[in-house]
């Protein structure tokens, strides 16, 4: 672990899921995801986290040496998708909104640019833009990596196919299902080489392999349509 921040941030798991910060957190983005279509809900948050979570356990028993501070894993899982730029309303700005709502439930101020930095850099989008920058900030923030590799994992797999297409009936609807399909050669199936934990690794590969097959029976039942 990081050398302590605040004694709420060096407690085990379970007693920081009881205190006010984590509690906080939780009930803003539980209210504040109820505004996005069921492809990015409360439960794909919690997916999210629960695949951090696991992603740091396997992590942490393969390289104990590894300094991995679980709390900002936790915050940033939870916040990550809080002031997405495909539901970002007029007027909202992400930055300050993940600020605001860790400042306003005690979060230190360390420990808030720290969360603020990874939930910035999380997407897709933005490490494609500038891979460099997303690949330096890794360097300094471990904790990156893995809610990266968790968010991405929920793209995938069957979850990720539903997922797909749910947001393509609510955002994307004039793309119909080929495009939804097409999305997966264009970005879903591309996703396990930007992997960057060995855990997160092993995962996409199984993942994406159920991203081929489901892509190969829809052309197959598909190939009598002239």
């Amino acid at each position: 672990m990081d050398s302590p921040v605040s004694p709420t941030l060096t407690t085990s798991t379970r007693d920081f899921e009881d205190s006010d910060l984590y509690k906080g957190v939780y009930a803003y983005v539980k209210d504040y995801m109820s505004r996005y279509d069921i492809s990015h809900d409360m439960s794909h948050i919690i997916r999210v986290l629960t695949i951090a979570k696991h992603i740091y356990a396997e992590e942490l028993a393969a390289n104990p040496w590894k300094k991995l501070h679980k709390q900002a894993i936790i915050l940033a899982a939870l916040l990550h998708d809080v002031g997405d730029k495909k539901y970002l309303q007029p007027g909202e700005n992400a930055e300050t909104m993940i600020v605001d709502v860790l400042q306003k439930n005690g979060c230190p101020p360390r420990f808030v640019s720290k969360v603020a930095l990874i939930v910035e850099h999380v997407s897709y989008s933005s490490e494609v833009k500038r891979p460099q920058l997303v690949k330096a900030i890794v360097a300094a923030h471990p904790e990156l990596a893995i809610v990266q590799d968790a968010d991405r994992l929920d793209a995938i797999g069957a979850v990720g196919i539903a997922r797909c297409f749910a947001f393509g009936g609510a955002k994307a609807g004039d793309r119909g299902l080929e495009g939804c399909i097409d999305h997966f050669g264009d970005k879903l199936e591309r996703i396990e080489g930007m992997m960057k934990t060995e855990t997160g690794k092993v995962m996409a590969a199984e993942r994406t392999q159920r991203l081929i097959d489901f892509r190969g029976w829809w052309e197959e039942e598909n190939s009598l349509v002239s």
